[in-house]
């Protein structure tokens, strides 16, 4: 059997400084949760992932720590264990089986394309990274084992975004450069070719450096338990939570576990600001609901030394004003959100394209007899091995046929489209088209529904909130969207379409209501774009002289549609 080449060395990759550090933190306390890699393909993020786990402390047996790459069609019972069916049907006894958490321990789980993973997949696996061990209890069995290891995701968020209540469970998230300098990329294919030419005469070279590196490591994990908290942290990183907007406690955690294991990377036994800075960007870039202060906002490439091995990250970009005039040349302007009280129409419209998920069929047992009967809820048309197995412990030919059990009822999503362009700036329109928002989101917020707006103007289309669940009041959010330009309406439905077919794939029976938010001052034609299923179309436009694009747009689309309310009526 061939022998399987080196993989490329960690302190031989070049630039990528910051999520050196981030994954360096992670691996020295895996308790920070993992680390999220948003960006695009060929940006190193396997190269990293693979190696990291050759710089590990070497585990209690003194084999290397191992590296689990998780495939995209995993099961849930491949992931966490299950039942041995070997042992079922040869011995009747009922024995675990151990998963892929199971392979992951004391090393590095690695998951690419983390977005497209199910949900409840992605809930499982940063479920086990933040306790460390992963419990499993099935029909028959009861079982525990340690599930310490180094988790690291990539997405690309072009192809799909992660829900918020399961991106917030990911310690750390850096979102890297799209563009990379010509050295630097002079000195990645240099690197690259001589490691391929002989890639154990390249790996001998850094060998040193790696050993040192691990060492390191090693160090800092002993060193960590140790590390003293000041008491003015705790307020500090509290203060600095509440201002960014997060939710929970889970980024006040999070940022103490990942500045003390700095601080124990660094060398040092208290805890200090430079280690709270450090890591800052990445405990909030996925978690803030506020932008921050232009005067706290680190500079484009800035960086900060971490113990010489590393670079922080300012996080997410912003857009710059050279992305205007695309779609006018109107400066963006700022019109603050208005109360407004309004209803979304009851029962679903009508459709031009009907997507409706597929039924489950009624499930039947070989004599005829529904299978539902003998549970209480509904069931996937599944079978579920695990279970049946364990009901009829190996005998053949099976008695009892056991089938999986349908998740609970998917949640309501909102996607909002709001019309942001220069058109919508008179009579205040913006202001109270937002306040209608805000309503909504009130009402969706009351029913424990989610969320998703977009706004569509002098910049293209910007995400204001990310899918979550609806916060209690979106006004402050809103008030961040400003005004001006032309209208990209046509970006904005496919935008829109894009992100439908997404949800779907992931949740095909996820409801999702559509709401385009518009004066319909536009020239576009939308005959020919796809229908977003279940949209109601609200038309803002109450100028003197009307186009009255509004109701044409709804009859394109299939939508309902509705006024915004008028001003005398508010």
């Amino acid at each position: 059997m061939p022998t399987l080449p080196p993989d490329f060395p960690f302190t031989a990759i070049v630039g990528q400084h910051a999520l050196k550090t981030a994954l360096i933190l992670n691996a020295i306390n895996p308790g920070i949760g993992g680390v999220l890699i948003s960006g695009p393909r060929g940006s190193a993020k396997s190269t990293l992932a693979r190696a990291l786990a050759a710089i590990l402390p070497v585990r209690d047996n003194g084999e290397r720590p191992p590296f689990v790459n998780l495939p995209l069609g995993t099961s849930e019972d491949r992931l966490i264990g299950s039942l041995d069916l070997k042992g079922v049907l040869a011995d009747r006894e009922v024995t675990f089986q151990p998963g892929l958490l199971a392979s992951a321990d004391g090393g590095v789980l690695y998951v690419d394309e983390v977005n497209l993973l199910p949900d409840t997949l992605v809930d499982l696996l940063l479920d086990a990274a933040a306790r460390g061990v992963n419990a499993v209890e099935r029909e028959g069995i009861s079982h525990r084992h340690s599930a310490r290891f180094a988790l690291i995701g990539t997405m690309n968020p072009d192809e799909g975004e992660l829900r918020p209540q399961l991106l917030d469970r990911f310690g750390l998230c850096l979102e890297l450069e799209r563009s990379v300098p010509v050295a630097e990329r002079v000195a990645i294919v240099q690197q690259r070719e001589a490691f391929e030419r002989d890639p154990d005469d390249y790996c001998r070279r850094f060998a040193e450096d790696q050993r040192a590196l691990g060492q390191g490591i090693a160090e800092a994990q002993a060193r960590l338990v140790s590390v003293v908290t000041p008491e003015w942290i705790y307020p500090h990183i509290a203060e600095r939570c509440e201002a960014a907007g997060v939710e929970g406690l889970r980024a006040d955690v999070t940022w103490h576990r990942a500045a003390q294991a700095h601080a124990a990377w660094r060398g040092v036994g208290e805890m200090g600001l430079e280690d709270l800075e450090a890591v800052e960007p990445w405990v909030l870039a996925h978690r803030r609901t506020t932008p921050p202060p232009e005067s706290t906002k680190p500079p484009s490439g800035g960086s900060r030394n971490s113990g010489g091995q590393g670079q922080t990250s300012s996080g997410r970009q912003e857009n710059g004003a050279g992305d205007q005039g695309q779609w006018g040349a109107m400066p963006p302007v700022v019109q603050q959100t208005e109360a407004v009280d309004w209803r979304p129409p009851p029962g679903s419209p009508p459709r031009r394209v009907t997507r409706q998920p597929v039924a489950t069929p009624a499930l039947r047992t070989r004599k005829g007899h529904q299978a539902g009967q003998r549970q209480t809820g509904q069931t996937t048309g599944k079978p579920d091995w695990f279970a049946t197995l364990t009901a009829n412990r190996g005998a053949w030919p099976l008695r009892e046929l056991r089938f999986r059990k349908a998740r609970a009822g998917q949640p309501m999503l909102h996607l909002v489209l709001l019309d942001t362009s220069g058109s919508t700036l008179g009579h205040r329109l913006l202001g109270r088209a937002k306040g209608l928002v805000d309503s909504l989101a009130r009402q969706a917020y009351a029913a424990r529904e989610q969320i998703t707006v977009l706004t569509f103007g002098n910049d293209g289309v910007q995400p204001v909130l990310s899918r979550r669940r609806s916060p209690k009041v979106l006004a402050t959010q809103l008030d961040s969207a400003h005004g001006g330009g032309g209208t990209p309406l046509r970006a904005a439905i496919e935008r829109a379409a894009r992100l439908i077919r997404q949800w779907h794939r992931r949740e095909p029976g996820l409801q999702i209501r559509t709401y385009l938010i518009t004066d319909g001052r536009t020239r576009q034609s939308l005959a020919d774009l796809p229908g977003l299923g279940e949209c109601v179309v609200v038309d803002t436009e109450q100028s003197a002289i009307k186009r009255g694009r509004g109701p044409q747009i709804a009859e394109q689309l299939g939508a309902s549609y509705q006024t915004l309310p008028a001003m005398e009526a508010l």
